[in-house]
This record gives structure tokens, C-alpha cells and sequence, in this order.
């Protein structure tokens, strides 16, 4: 005997208007990344860098970037002064607004984004700290972090 009933999943109530602009928001922040991140490693290539290592710490409700390393081949190098264009996404604007950064500029943007994407909120509390490292001949960015927390162990003996 052929089993013919059906699973019927109850319906889903419809997105909120503020959830539709949020998954629309998401979609192009993530397109956005893709084409910023490519537009960067073809300049990155073209000036010779090899790789850029940016290292960042936060806590206490705050965090930056404390330095950034340009290498081409094996040695240190200067941050090249090259322009490129950066898009961002704005709340509520299906067009990015587009601008002409410096290489700097786009490398700090896009390790926030990085970081962002990832641990959201990575400056507060106990914070975090680690590196975000752009391997040019890879097209990759690479993001090693570093949680801190406070632990806490109680103990409560009768006798």
C-alpha cells in the first residue's frame, strides 16, 4: 500500500520590512566585500605587494589597528600610495556608495570587515587581539584571533 499523504509544513509568516531590508543589506555587504577584496589584491599585485599583515587589539568597549606591514618578495616595504575605488553599503540604498580610497585606506576596511563579519563586537569586555593577513599570491584574507575572557572558579566546601 503507497504511503500518499503529504508533510505539510506549517506557513511562514511573512519578513517584517525591517527584515527584508536587513537580508538585502547582507546580500550586498557580502557582494561588495567579494568585489572590494578583488579590486585590492589586482592593485596589490600591480605595486609588487606580497603580503600585508595588520595587526589589531581591543577591550574595554574599544580596539583599533596598531600596525600594518607591507612585504613584497622578502623584505618590509612602504604602503604604496596607489588609489582604488571602494564601495559601501548603505542601510536602506540598493546602490553602494562608491569612493576613491588609498590602498591604506581599503586594507583597513576590509580587516574591519573581516573582523566584523566574524566576531562581532571583538573590542568589548575582555576584547580580542590577533593579525589579518592578506596573501596576494593566494587572493586570500586570513583572519587569526585571539579571545580573551575572565574565568572564574568557585568553590564552597562544608565539613
Amino acid at each position: 500500500m503507497a504511503d500518499n499523504s503529504k508533510t505539510v509544513s506549517a506557513p511562514r509568516p511573512p519578513l517584517s520590512d525591517w527584515e527584508a531590508q536587513a537580508a538585502l543589506q547582507s546580500r550586498l555587504e557580502a557582494d561588495l566585500f567579494s568585489i572590494n577584496k578583488a579590486t585590492l589584491f589586482d592593485a596589490l599585485v600591480f605595486t609588487g605587494v606580497t603580503t600585508i599583515i595588520v595587526t589589531f587589539d581591543g577591550y574595554g568597549d574599544s580596539g583599533q589597528i596598531e600596525d600594518v606591514e607591507v612585504q613584497g618578495s622578502d623584505d618590509n616595504i612602504a604602503m604604496p600610495g596607489a588609489m582604488i575605488e571602494f564601495a559601501r553599503a548603505i542601510w536602506g540604498q540598493s546602490e553602494p556608495k562608491r569612493s576613491t580610497v588609498t590602498i591604506a585606506t581599503a586594507v583597513e576596511n576590509l580587516a574591519y570587515d573581516v573582523l566584523e563579519r566574524t566576531h562581532g563586537g571583538w573590542e568589548n569586555n575582555d576584547g580580542a587581539y590577533g593579525e589579518v593577513v592578506f596573501d596576494v599570491a593566494k587572493r586570500e584574507i586570513t583572519l587569526d584571533y585571539n579571545e580573551r575572557y575572565t574565568a572564574s572558579e568557585n568553590y564552597t566546601h562544608s565539613f
